[in-house]
């Protein structure tokens, strides 16, 4: 006699309650590695990470220049530190946070992942804002976003 609640030989694997935020956890973990070693490993101490490019070769600031910094102070805790070095990985840590949390809720809920299809004035709209940052960081009066 088959069971109706009992799972079918060719069920999946791993789709039980407990595997569902099992993705979402590994990206965490990873993600959450990749910030110790940057925590424990000071990127304002020459000789441990590799040079931008775009600043050795022109002296100008790209706009993921001082990301490590920022990465370690949020790491230490020192928030206007992590600003100061690059306030738009700040953003982007924050925005990771947010869509992390919900995939997880979502993944624990058995729902899947919601659908990330921004509208094409939302990605100009984020390319616009990368450009400013790069070209106002980069200016005179831009001093104040230099990491």
């Amino acid at each position: 006699m088959h069971h109706v609640n009992a799972p079918s030989p060719s069920a999946p694997r791993g789709t039980g309650r407990a595997a569902r935020p099992a993705v979402p956890v590994a990206i965490l973990a990873a993600v959450a590695g990749a910030f110790a070693y940057v925590g424990a490993v000071d990127p304002n101490e020459p000789g441990h990470y590799p040079v931008c490019p775009l600043l050795h070769l022109t002296g100008l600031y790209c706009p993921g220049c001082g990301g490590l910094r920022s990465a370690h102070a949020v790491v230490h805790g020192d928030l206007p530190a992590a600003l100061q070095a690059n306030a738009l990985a700040v953003l982007g840590y924050v925005c990771f946070a947010v869509l992390w949390t919900v995939w997880v809720v979502r993944a624990v809920r058995g729902r899947p992942p919601a659908r990330i299809d921004p509208p094409p004035v939302l990605l100009w709209s984020l390319g616009a804002l990368l450009l400013v940052f790069t070209v106002v960081r980069n200016l005179p009066f831009g001093g104040w976003l230099h990491p």
